[in-house]
């Protein structure tokens, strides 16, 4: 089904900033568990293979509509420390949100509302669930101080991913 070239366009945007968030929530786990930070290493290790599935969703959507996929994904910057890796994935988050609204507002001009059905849902994960972690992660530091924060964050150390 031949998709709408604006629509297409913009979901291969989207995609390209989901393979970012990926790649960005993978560096950022690993140095959670290089840092003995488990609890935090298999919440990242879960929010890289949640931007996994949005990617899959958008790479699926953009082949059946016949476009070409872009599997470079954008650059982006790792952080640093924990504090600055929450941050800049928090930053990542709300570029993300603003993105998949233009997207939804978009596939509603061109009467793509299956695309723009997959955006809500990604909206929703994005909103809910990833973007307001990481709030209250970021505000648990200001509340406790960096060290009593990383201390509840060693947890144990789970077998798999």
């Amino acid at each position: 089904m031949k998709g709408h070239p604006e629509v297409v366009d913009y979901l291969k945007f989207l995609l390209r900033g989901e393979l970012a968030a990926r790649d960005q929530y993978f560096i950022h786990s690993r140095r959670y568990d290089d840092l003995g930070l488990h609890v935090l290493h298999q919440r990242m290790h879960h929010e890289m293979e949640e931007e996994t599935q949005h990617a899959d969703a958008l790479l699926k959507r953009i082949l059946f509509l016949e476009g070409t996929p872009d599997m470079n994904p954008d650059a982006f910057e790792p952080g640093i420390d924990v504090e600055d890796m929450l941050q800049r994935d928090l930053k990542t988050e709300y570029a993300v949100r603003a993105h998949l609204a233009e997207g939804v507002a978009l596939c509603e001009r061109h009467g793509d509302y299956v695309s723009r059905d997959m955006l809500v849902s990604q909206l929703v994960d994005t909103e809910e669930d990833h973007a307001h972690w990481l709030e209250q992660q970021l505000r648990l530091i200001r509340m406790l101080g960096l060290p009593l924060y990383l201390q509840r964050q060693m947890g144990e150390a789970k077998g798999g991913e």
